[in-house]
């Protein structure tokens, strides 16, 4: 399962069913899941730790330094990727710092497509996906099953909520809420992403109240003061709303508005 070519540390932990293709490097304090495979000229560093049932495409850069002036091999550094992954050619996901806590983390389940960089102390969550050239600057939070569409750049300390869109091209400078869709530079919020919600099985009522939350953020020239004394009465009626409500409140940066 691991070509000639391939050089793999002999720190390095492989279950005997990971494929490795030929003149990938697999460095020291590297761990990788069953059923994982990975293409030719990958280059992985560690400390990582690789879940099962990961694709990782040729010409993937994972696990390496952090782009930060400020790190000086930190002991404190490492990635963790879960399972079921599929990471697409020249993809590059870099280690955490200490100063972000240590870790660059990516979950379960994404689609991640070629030419995305994911930096450091980055946080991925699940069945996400990145269209080609999205790219990640440090600290970026991205919640459940977001889209983030090709050439979407998001600046570092954001958070991208779950559900959410982000069209062709977009510059994300500050928080996107649940649910919402955001394109331009600098993105603005462009509507609730109701297709999207269908995709993932959310009912028409759902979809009615998200609409109601929406149109109070973002519609009824309220400030954000009286949006989210209005996301809490609407929160009463919804978990869903519950969740943008506690996101916003949350917003350290504020949000795209």
């Amino acid at each position: 399962m691991i070509d000639a070519t391939a050089i793999i540390h002999p720190d390095a932990v492989l279950e005997t069913d990971v494929s490795v293709g030929a003149y990938s490097i697999i460095g020291a304090e590297v761990s990788i899941g069953s059923g994982t495979t990975i293409g030719s000229h990958v280059v992985i560093n560690g400390p990582a730790t690789i879940g099962a049932n990961n694709k990782i495409f040729h010409f993937c850069s994972i696990g390496e330094d952090p782009q930060d002036k400020k790190y000086l091999n930190d002991k404190n550094s490492t990635l963790e990727i879960g399972s079921g992954n599929t990471i697409r050619e020249y993809v590059s996901i870099h280690r955490g710092t200490n100063d972000g806590g240590g870790k660059t983390i990516v979950g379960d389940e994404n689609w991640i497509m070629a030419y995305v960089h994911i930096a450091h102390d980055c946080v991925v969550g699940n069945n996400t996906v990145f269209a080609n050239n999205a790219t990640l600057a440090g600290h970026v939070i991205i919640d459940d099953c977001a889209i983030l569409g090709g050439f979407t750049g998001v600046h570092q300390f954001c958070r991208v909520g779950c559900y959410s869109f982000s069209a062709i091209s977009s510059v994300i400078v500050k928080d996107v809420p649940p649910y919402v869709l955001v394109s331009g530079n600098v993105a603005k919020p462009s509507g609730l992403n109701r297709e999207g919600l269908k995709r993932h099985g959310f009912d028409t009522a759902t979809i009615n109240i998200l609409r109601k939350a929406y149109k109070a953020v973002y519609r009824d020239g309220l400030s954000l003061k009286d949006s989210l004394n209005t996301l809490s009465e609407l929160a009463a009626k919804s978990d869903k709303v519950a969740i943008m409500h506690a996101f916003i409140a949350a917003s350290e940066r504020g949000i795209v508005r």
